[in-house]
């Protein structure tokens, strides 16, 4: 068993109230964690804070519409306030439309880009100096696998994600001496709420039900099925644990082996 020693730790999760995001925070709880997360819809948040609870830890559900400057400073000040810092941060918050590129506005590249990769920055800048100041922190971006593959229903995941691997491998460099790590997750195919939205559109387009495409994408993974969000959360646990402290820097896929390129 790896000690990620997390225990007592200080996590915030944005996008933490459902899917991958409440994976990995009900992980860190679990471990011991005192966990915050933030999302935009109050009900789904106060039920994942009442789940990391049920683990003896203390839980922040903070309401924040991460596109929004004002909302990112809000919840840094109540979740340091409460907490006293952030140790490790994990940037998961995402939005998507599944639709091909003409059908994509100005407005939907603006919003993914605003609420993902923009939003990414300012968290991180918002906690680095403190993680600075300790000498110690982490920091890990939940970047889909469009990032390394064209994707027709999923373009601005594509790019943004794409985005989010260079920005962690920018920042990783500049805060090493620190004590920092900064590392990029990749899921795959992750069975939430909104893959099943992406499935459901290619249903349509091939004239299928959901059903059969669901089981025509998870044919297409070499480990013979979707992702689960707690397949997520345990490389995050791991890319936070000390044995994992000489890693950073990295784009690392969660993804049952899908992925045809090669990475060096």
């Amino acid at each position: 068993m790896i000690n990620i020693e997390a225990r007592g730790r200080n996590i915030l999760v944005t996008g933490g109230s459902r899917g991958i995001g409440r994976a990995i925070a009900l992980a860190f709880a679990g471990e011991g964690a005192n966990v915050a997360i933030c999302g935009r819809t109050r009900e789904t948040l106060e039920a994942t804070a009442a789940e990391i609870r049920g683990h003896g830890v203390a839980a922040w559900p903070i309401v924040a519409d991460v596109s929004r400057l004002e909302d990112i400073e809000a919840c840094i000040a109540e979740t340091t306030t409460a907490m006293g810092g952030v140790d490790i941060l994990v940037n998961n918050a995402v939005t998507s439309l599944s639709a091909p590129f003409d059908e994509q506005t100005d407005e939907h590249w603006q919003y993914h880009i605003d609420v993902k990769l923009l939003a990414y920055i300012r968290f991180a800048r918002a906690v680095l100096p403190s993680m600075e100041a300790r000498g110690w922190g982490r920091i890990i971006n939940i970047g889909g696998m469009t990032a390394r593959i064209a994707a027709p229903l999923r373009v601005t995941n594509g790019i943004v994600n794409a985005g989010v691997a260079n920005l962690t491998k920018q920042l990783a460099g500049r805060v090493a001496a620190h004590g920092i790590t900064i590392n990029c997750v990749h899921p795959g195919l992750t069975e939430t709420d909104r893959m099943t939205g992406n499935l459901k559109r290619r249903a349509d387009d091939a004239g299928v039900d959901l059903a059969e495409m669901t089981a025509r994408a998870a044919a297409e993974i070499p480990l013979g099925r979707l992702i689960q969000p707690e397949d997520i959360a345990a490389a995050v646990l791991f890319l936070c644990a000390p044995r994992a402290g000489m890693i950073t820097g990295q784009s690392i896929a969660v993804d049952g082996g899908s992925a045809q390129s090669i990475n060096y």
